[in-house]
């Protein structure tokens, strides 16, 4: 859009910048009156062609303008736009004609902080920033009257009706998105003002208090349910390799592999140990043990009735 409107003004050729004709003439005039003047001194003719010299070189100035390299300007002959003027200098005609200037850099215009409800009944703080340039200054200066306020009010309202028509957590999480429908609808209804909406961008979102507790408490419960799934797809991974690795080991391994684990806690002085053994490994070790112990009873029992039969 901006390139299609300076190649039109390009191809006004003189109009874009005006023809000098305003500064020849007075220019013209005043050497004229300013030579009959000369020619007429001593006589009492002279003085009305100095005082027209005089006067043609006060408004000599007046018939010349400059605009900076980021200025642009039109030319209002008897309040009626009469043509568009770039960077450098530009004539025009004293007491006929007057010129307004219009800025053609990126402007940044600060969209003051809005209490805004969302969609689920939440009161947040929302503050933006546009970013605007003019591309047609016709239309910048005769179609709107004080054109940034105007963007940014319109902004303002714009983006109090798009944050309160979605949810918190959609305005969390899709805040590009958000921000490119505000843009998108600015530029909309700013198009006859001349004005190029290039990104309005969401700052800040601020929450209130116990809104900010309530996240917190959420995130953090989010965080153990993950931690608790890690954990228990962890514990039963653990589980089915032991399964695994006791189907491989004997009896004879298992058992040293206990005697292992209680070695590597053994390290501190302050633990109290206990021998946890499988039953089925030492089961025949207890067998035996009690084999004995009856057959010692067994033998006790039996040695008093023989000494009392030798009797």
């Amino acid at each position: 859009m901006s390139g299609t409107v300076e190649a039109d003004a390009m191809r006004r050729g003189a109009a874009y910048s005006g023809s000098p004709a305003p500064f020849a003439f007075f220019l013209a005039v005043f050497i004229v009156f300013l030579a009959l003047a000369v020619l007429a001194f001593p006589s009492l003719s002279a003085f009305p062609f100095g005082v027209v010299a005089f006067v043609a070189l006060a408004f000599l100035p007046g018939t010349v303008a400059i605009n900076k390299e980021w200025e642009e300007a039109i030319v209002l002959r008897f309040g009626r736009f009469q043509r568009l003027v770039g960077p450098g200098f530009f004539f025009k005609w004293p007491f006929v004609e007057s010129f307004l200037k219009q800025d053609k850099r990126i402007i940044t215009l600060d969209v003051s902080r809005q209490e805004v409800m969302t969609k689920d009944n939440i009161s947040v703080s929302v503050d933006a920033v546009v970013f605007m340039k003019v591309v047609d200054t016709k239309d910048s200066l005769v179609n709107i009257q004080n054109l940034w306020n105007s963007v940014m009010k319109h902004a303002q309202t714009t983006m109090r009706d798009v944050v309160g028509n979605v949810e918190l957590d959609e305005l969390l999480a899709r805040r590009d998105e958000i921000a490119g429908k505000i843009e998108r609808i600015v530029e909309r209804e700013t198009k006859e003002w001349g004005v190029d909406i290039i990104s309005v961008n969401l700052q800040n979102v601020e929450l209130p208090e116990d809104m900010k507790r309530v996240i917190a408490r959420q995130a953090e419960a989010e965080r153990e349910k993950r931690a608790v799934i890690i954990k228990s797809e962890g514990e039963l991974t653990a589980a089915g390799n032991l399964e695994k690795a006791v189907q491989k080991m004997s009896p004879q391994a298992m058992y040293l592999r206990t005697l292992s684990s209680l070695e590597d806690i053994s390290y501190d002085q302050s633990n109290t140990i206990v021998f946890a053994i499988p039953m089925d490994m030492v089961k025949g070790e207890i067998v035996g043990l009690s084999a004995f112990a009856g057959a010692n009873q067994s033998l006790k029992r039996t040695q008093p009735r023989k000494k009392e039969q030798k009797r």
